[in-house]
């Protein structure tokens, strides 16, 4: 039987919830909605998580989360800071436009697509490390800190080394603070130039069909991987923030996108025929 779990602000989100199959609690604009039978997606990948979703399809909008502490829990962001990082980037002036070309340093690295000359486009796909180690050491840690207490993302913190405050653990942030610096992009309502936020929304395309398109962005500290971003579709957009562990390193990587297209697909974000 459904039980109510206690109702908390839209602001804070939710960090607590009963767990019966279907917990649900209103708000002024959400219904917030507990799934913890969404652990079927994650068991069936043998791995361990967490994952958020905002369906603003229709109003009040709806809020579904599996392992709600874990939703509020602080992990390093890895490359899914690429997306925060770009604008950071491109406000500051250290990159022109998406055409601008990054000469590769000829340095061999692990990950073919790393090898070769990059631009904002290849270097967001490809997740290319250099490209924003570079970036950030142009941007300086004096500005890099501004920009996250500018925009409010996670802890905030970007001390220590200059290029790796993103990869060390050094900043931090929940799947909760993930959707909704995601809302706040989507909307072009953080403090940078709509030009500049559109831009990076463009930058995020991962995959589209009829009347739909999805932007997201992967990320990997090497022991927790990200899976971020929104379906757009005509009547609203569809945010989510999954995180899972990744004990066997980079062979659970695809279980990050699996599990969550899985998801989206059983709640109708992306049509049945969306890539598997």
């Amino acid at each position: 039987m459904m039980r109510y779990s206690q109702v908390l602000s839209v602001a804070l989100f939710v960090t607590s919830f009963c767990l019966s199959q279907m917990s649900v609690a209103t708000t002024t604009n959400t219904i917030l909605i507990t799934k913890p039978n969404w652990a079927a997606f994650f068991e069936a990948q043998q791995v361990q998580g967490t994952i958020v979703i905002l369906d603003q399809r229709s109003q009040p909008a709806k809020q579904f989360i599996y392992q709600p502490e874990r939703a509020a829990t602080h992990y390093s962001p890895a490359s899914t800071f690429k997306i925060p990082h770009t604008l950071f980037a491109l406000d500051a002036g250290v990159v022109r436009d998406a055409q601008q070309v990054f000469k590769w340093d000829g340095v061999p690295r692990s990950y073919a697509g790393h090898n070769q000359d990059q631009t904002l486009q290849t270097a967001m796909r490809n997740s290319t490390v250099w490209v924003y180690e570079g970036l950030a050491r142009k941007i300086g840690t004096a500005r890099e800190q501004q920009y996250l207490q500018r925009i409010q993302y996670g802890n905030q913190n970007a001390s220590g080394a200059v290029d790796q405050f993103w990869l060390n653990d050094t900043l931090q942030i929940s799947a909760q603070e993930q959707l909704l610096f995601l809302q706040q992009l989507y909307q072009d309502q953080l403090p940078f130039s709509v030009e500049h936020q559109r831009l990076v929304k463009q930058l995020m395309l991962v995959d589209s069909g009829q009347n739909w398109s999805l932007h997201a962005k992967t990320g990997w500290s090497g022991t927790l991987g990200w899976w971020v971003g929104w379906v757009q579709q005509p009547t609203g957009a569809v945010f989510f923030a999954l995180n899972i562990d990744t004990p066997l390193r980079m062979a659970d990587l695809p279980k990050r996108e699996s599990i969550t297209r899985a998801i989206l697909r059983e709640i109708a974000a992306l049509p049945p025929t969306a890539k598997h």
